[in-house]
């Protein structure tokens, strides 16, 4: 109740969700005022030598192309100063383009990416054209324009009756990735707490007033689980806020979609209102295909798991020691397997069902995170249930094991502890 009642742990815990939706949501944000605030327009000078290619840079809303011949024009930086400031930039298509494949612009202030794009774009549809006419088949060009092919591989399952449902690795990847990452972060964090709160207690001798009524196990026990429902009340209120964000944002998205499909889709490569339709409508059916129930109930079974692990551990090494400055020694082994646990997880999205994600959700001290990436792909129940009954039974043993350090540690003061110390006391 202390934690929760805090200023910082209510400002974080209602911040955090929304610092989520805006790295979501931002991108389209900014794709959408910048297509529909951006009125200025760059004039740009096309120095044609072959006489032939000018006519494929179209105008748009952003660009003006002004088509010259090249034998008008000999000097392309004499002629951008005489033209003053009614030019922008100069681009020269040289005589032998066809051959070199280069087109050079020419500015006084660095050009950005999208220009260079749509030139690009525009020269290279024409220039392929003219090389496929210059070979003398004058079907040629249609038989491959009707040759090309541009396939599209989409991901069905079928449930348990045979009905299929589509899905989307890519999401799957992305939700097992924040999960993994979450899992990581609250049981370092909360198990880091919890060790500075034991090293605190003992520095100011408080711990000898409070095991004078009550056992070091019930003490420490109480602390783990006292944090561990902090970060529980925390996720909870971020499950809350975020369903609650999420339908809004799509709903303002929606209405943005039918006020401006342009200026909406104009930065995610979409055509228009069908493509960002299709596209809605794609990202809702992969997201209404993922047993979020399931999901988010197995999240806290195995961060409950993984937290009593690593809290256990932390609140028994941190007993050991009379100043958070000469815990590294004994956190530095235990933050080192999260980090692997973590990396580990990263390696397993591109095969979630692969030898070394198997083994690395089993494996107790890495199951925490990695079991996170692969519960969207759809474990075998059989792997899901021994990797729980492994964790917790692990758990349950670095508990023992922390609360045999603890009840001596914490009653102990002056003297840096070694290992081999440590171990005497759990023997």
């Amino acid at each position: 109740m202390t934690l929760v009642g805090k200023k910082s742990f209510i400002v974080m815990t209602l911040l955090i969700p929304v610092l989520i939706l805006l790295v979501g949501c931002v991108p389209v944000l900014l794709a959408y005022v910048n297509n529909s605030a951006d009125t200025s327009v760059t004039r740009i000078a096309v120095i044609d030598e072959t006489g032939r290619y000018a006519g494929a840079l179209k105008n748009n809303t952003n660009y003006r192309f002004v088509p010259l011949s090249g034998q008008n024009v000999k000097n392309p930086h004499d002629f951008y100063k005489a033209a003053g400031e009614s030019l922008d930039a100069v681009i020269v298509i040289p005589a032998d383009v066809e051959n070199s494949q280069q087109v050079s612009l020419y500015s006084e202030k660095t050009m950005g990416q999208n220009i260079l794009s749509y030139v690009t774009r525009c020269l290279n549809d024409t220039l392929r054209n003219a090389k496929i006419a210059a070979m003398g088949d004058p079907e040629l060009l249609s038989k491959m324009e009707q040759a090309q092919v541009e396939t599209q591989v989409k991901s069905i399952k079928w449930d348990e009756k045979g009905d299929e449902q589509e899905q989307s690795a890519g999401l799957a990847s992305v939700i097992g990735m924040v999960l993994a990452f979450l899992t990581y972060t609250f049981v370092l964090s909360y198990g880091a707490m919890i060790m500075n709160s034991v090293v605190e207690e003992k520095t100011n001798r408080i711990v000898e007033v409070i095991v004078s009524s009550c056992r070091p196990m019930e003490l420490m026990m109480g602390k783990i689980i006292g944090v561990g429902l902090v970060g529980l009340t925390q996720f909870a209120i971020w499950v809350v806020l975020l369903s609650i964000g999420s339908a809004i944002l799509g709903l303002v998205g929606g209405a943005s979609m039918v006020a401006n499909p342009e200026a909406v889709t104009a930065g995610m490569n979409l055509p228009g209102e069908a493509g960002a339709a299709g596209a809605i409508s794609e990202i809702n059916t992969a997201i209404a295909s993922i047993n979020w129930l399931s999901l988010l109930g197995n999240f806290v079974v195995y961060f409950i798991g993984g937290y009593l692990l690593y809290a256990s551990l932390f609140a028994g090494f941190g007993s050991a020691v009379d100043q958070a400055s000469d815990s590294s020694q004994f956190t530095m082994p235990i933050i080192l397997v999260m980090v692997i646990a973590l990396y580990a997880g990263i390696a397993c999205i591109e095969n979630p069902n692969g030898p070394m994600a198997e083994w690395c959700s089993i494996i107790p001290f890495t199951s925490p995170v990695v079991m996170m990436v692969r519960l969207p792909f759809d474990v075998p129940w059989w792997q899901l249930l021994l990797s729980i009954v492994l964790l917790y039974a692990t758990a349950l043993g670095c508990i023992w094991l922390s609360a045999r350090i603890y009840r001596t540690g914490i009653l102990l003061y002056g003297k840096k502890r070694s290992f081999k110390e440590v171990l005497k006391w759990v023997r």
